[in-house]
């Protein structure tokens, strides 16, 4: 089992967006073959930043999702309208 660690910052006044987005996302990834469980966590210093924790069966689970269509689709709508950069994902684990 392995921990993915993704690291998000939002335009001003987009996170109540980003916040409804990921959770309709983590809701959707219970089907995700691989995927145990995923968290939403925010910086208590910058109301902007963002964390997402997902425990997956393996690291090759993981990579299959975020080559997949479904993760693609939201990352660019994610990129055009709610993300201030380029997030940034970190393995923990595996």
């Amino acid at each position: 089992m392995i921990t993915i660690g993704m690291n998000y910052e939002v335009l001003e006044g987009k996170q109540d967006m980003f916040e409804n987005a990921v959770t309709n996302v983590v809701h959707a990834m219970r089907d995700v073959e691989g995927h145990e469980e995923s968290w939403l966590f925010k910086d208590v210093h910058n109301a902007r930043r963002y964390l997402i924790l997902s425990k997956w069966g393996d690291k090759a689970a993981f990579d299959a999702f975020i080559a997949s269509d479904t993760f693609k689709n939201v990352t660019t709508w994610g990129k055009e309208k709610i993300l201030a950069g380029r997030p940034q994902h970190e393995v923990y684990g595996g």
